[in-house]
């Protein structure tokens, strides 16, 4: 009898073949609110990453977050840009935020690629009066040592569209020097487990509402309904990480449309 954690990240990988390659465009947000376009792989869609977001803004009971997504299987940006569903989301409007997300990107080509398309996908972002945001990802798990040029590869990104980084591949070395027990690959040793998930997320959250993700719930509901969970001292651990990676563009409150939605020293849930 498979454990729950197994169950879920092996229905979830599962999963990954039966997303189609050419997804309905979604929908403009409409109503007030932080409204985020998440256009990328699945290194996104792998377990509800925009899910798990909005669960924790839910649980902190932050104003509303929506989240949309254009995400396909092995997708760069330029594969995004060429098919073009990515763009005429980014053309319906309403969004705060767009994040994009391709693989590490440690090499020279993918670099080279990620810095043109992200600057490609700048211009209309910026149109619609949003910020674009890089969502850096981490290398496989046999390729540990590219770790350094990948979060680069991320870092250069963002400060070439003057748009915002999401840390994660930074988070993920932290988590895994505290406590290198915990799976934050899945069994693919590419695609994230639940708890590398739920440590994107948090890095995310920290990000967008300048606010330390130590405290959040380890257990949560999805708007769908769906539960989603890990072990409390995991998450204590995967919190500390995330607080540690966003220190600097909490306090440099990077985000700042975000800020006047927010209700300072509102309670958590």
């Amino acid at each position: 009898m498979p454990t729950p954690r197994a169950f879920f990240v092996g229905c979830a990988l599962a999963l990954m073949s039966c997303v189609p390659q050419r997804a309905v465009v979604p929908t403009a947000p409409t109503g007030p609110g932080l409204h985020v376009l998440f256009i990328g792989n699945s290194l996104t869609y792998v377990n509800d990453l925009p899910g798990i977001l909005e669960a924790l803004a839910d649980s902190a009971r932050e104003p509303l977050l929506e989240t949309r997504t254009v995400a396909k299987p092995d997708y760069s940006l330029e594969d995004h840009w060429n098919d073009g569903d990515a763009r005429a989301a980014i053309v319906n409007g309403g969004w705060s935020v767009v994040v994009l997300q391709q693989g590490p990107s440690s090499l020279d080509a993918s670099r080279a690629l990620l810095l043109q398309y992200a600057q490609a996908f700048a211009d209309p972002i910026r149109k619609v009066r949003a910020r674009p945001a890089l969502y850096q990802v981490w290398p496989a798990a046999d390729r540990a040592l590219d770790f350094a040029r990948a979060n680069e590869s991320y870092r250069f990104a963002a400060d070439a569209v003057h748009g915002i980084l999401f840390p994660v591949g930074e988070a993920w070395l932290t988590a895994q020097a505290i406590d290198r027990t915990i799976p934050l690959y899945a069994f693919d040793g590419l695609h994230p487990s639940i708890e590398g998930s739920y440590l994107a997320a948090l890095v995310m959250y920290a990000t967008l509402y300048g606010r330390s993700p130590e405290g959040m719930p380890p257990k949560l509901r999805l708007r769908d309904g769906a539960a989603f969970a890990v072990a409390p001292a995991v998450a204590a651990v995967l919190q500390t990480a995330a607080a540690r990676a966003t220190a600097v563009t909490r306090a440099q409150r990077s985000v700042p449309n975000v800020g006047a939605l927010q209700k300072p020293g509102a309670p958590r849930a």
